[in-house]
């Protein structure tokens, strides 16, 4: 479980083909906390550590992982959002951030607005609302406008500085995880829809229609 909010940016050391997935080695300056197995989010996607040196740590990436999010595009020398599992006795800023990544989302561009810079990126808009959280690269985000098929978030100079969204260029691509509560409403209300389905289906049966 994350926060979404970044600590620092790593750099693609190597990348290596294995069993279909790939090996990704990381220069950190965390490093030499890490224990092996520990979950650390590479870009807001949660991976396991396989292997440490002092100043650098490998995960492996399976195929799955890698069809869903935009691991599978890195090269060496690639700059990546890099956060720790949260601590549970420490304050939860930012917001819960599973880091099961949904997909990716196309970066439009983004304007300076009032001291901050407005990120317009393309996906589809089912699950957001104005003003909810959401995770792009890992950062913990609010959303700011809605249109059909696209938003927008609203990033301070902080957030700019301290994460690898100032690297970005029109029409890259960011791992986006929508809001884990948004995502089981809508399963709890498709469940109760098809019960009620069901159940005036059934009661048609039951009286002759």
């Amino acid at each position: 479980m994350f926060t979404g909010l970044i600590e620092e940016i790593g750099t693609v050391e190597s990348i290596s083909k294995k069993d279909g997935g790939k090996v990704f080695e990381i220069s950190a300056a965390f490093c030499d906390e890490l224990k092996i197995k520990e979950s650390v989010a590479l870009n807001g996607a949660c991976q396991s550590v396989i292997n440490k040196t002092k100043n650098t740590f490998s995960v492996f990436s399976m195929r799955e992982s890698l069809s869903r999010t935009n691991l599978d595009s890195l090269k060496e020398g690639d700059r990546v959002n890099l956060e720790r599992a949260m601590l549970i006795n420490s304050r939860l800023d930012g917001h819960i951030v599973q880091g099961h990544i949904d997909g990716c989302a196309k970066f439009k561009g983004f304007r300076e607005e009032g001291g901050a810079r407005i990120f317009e990126f393309e996906y589809d808009t089912k699950y957001l609302i104005e003003k909810g959280s959401i995770a792009l690269n890992g950062i913990s985000l609010t959303i700011c406008t809605l249109r059909e098929n696209s938003f927008c978030v609203g990033v301070i100079p902080q957030t700019f500085e301290c994460t690898n969204l100032k690297y970005l260029k029109s029409g890259d691509f960011v791992n986006i995880e929508i809001d884990i509560f948004a995502k089981y409403i809508e399963k709890f209300l498709s469940a109760k829809d098809n019960k009620i389905s069901r159940l005036s289906e059934e009661f048609l049966k039951e009286n002759g229609f």
